[in-house]
């Protein structure tokens, strides 16, 4: 079985998530967008989109978008196992018929609200648990979705649709090697005033429980698929 996981910058990859995905009999390919050929990610038995610091938006400067989009929908319309995180997760919902608007910027340490329907997910994990944040717009879902989880600033921070689940935010970040995405997004943080050392700090105070929340849900959503083949 093959894992295919499509990455717009080296440091947003499947982090903390790619052990578990690797024992559960994946082998780990990534696409860099706008490099390799994404085709291998129509057919991979689980595909993922990563985050990245462009948006939907930017489609026109970066056409690779719309092919991700494309690709998304096709997924989803064969019923096809993926997962979206964060620029993934606005991908899909554009590809859906959901919107993405530019929203009040959350970056940094935080919890989310999950829904009723979030309990019998395996975004329960989350429950309680330290996720990073870091984006500045906001999904409108798709019709037909299923919103799994909100924050004060942004109403759709999950949901679920079909085959794909998608989530705004981070619960894949491997806390230990926040440095990278500090120093890769130094012009958005001091854009937004947010100063890397609290950021640093913090990361090293909820690094361990983000981690545990984090693997717990990815090891919950990969038994499930193993379920469904079954």
């Amino acid at each position: 079985m093959r894992c295919v996981a499509i990455r717009h910058v080296a440091f947003e990859d499947l982090a903390i998530w790619e052990a578990e995905i690797a024992a559960h009999g994946y082998e780990v390919i990534y696409l860099d967008a706008g490099v390799d050929d994404l085709a291998p990610f129509a057919s991979a038995e689980l595909g993922v989109v990563l985050g990245g610091p462009v948006g939907v938006g930017d489609v026109d400067d970066y056409p690779v978008l719309a092919e991700e989009a494309a690709l998304l929908a096709s997924r989803v319309a064969s019923a096809m196992p993926t997962l979206a995180v964060c620029l993934g997760a606005q991908l899909l919902a554009h590809a859906l018929g959901g919107r993405v608007e530019p929203g009040q910027p959350e970056v940094g340490w935080g919890t989310v609200d999950l829904a009723p329907a979030a309990s019998s997910t395996p975004l329960r994990h989350l429950d309680g648990a330290p996720v990073l944040h870091w984006h500045g717009d906001r999904i409108v879902p798709p019709p037909g979705a299923t919103v799994l989880a909100s924050t004060p600033a942004t109403p759709c921070q999950a949901f679920a649709y079909g085959s794909a689940l998608a989530v705004q935010f981070h619960p894949e970040v491997d806390a230990e090697r926040i440095e990278r995405w500090l120093m890769g997004h130094t012009g958005e943080l001091r854009g937004l005033g947010v100063a890397p050392g609290e950021l640093r700090a913090r990361s090293r105070e909820v690094g361990d429980d983000a981690a545990v929340a984090g693997i717990l849900m990815i090891r919950e959503h990969l038994r499930g698929l193993e379920g469904s083949r079954s």
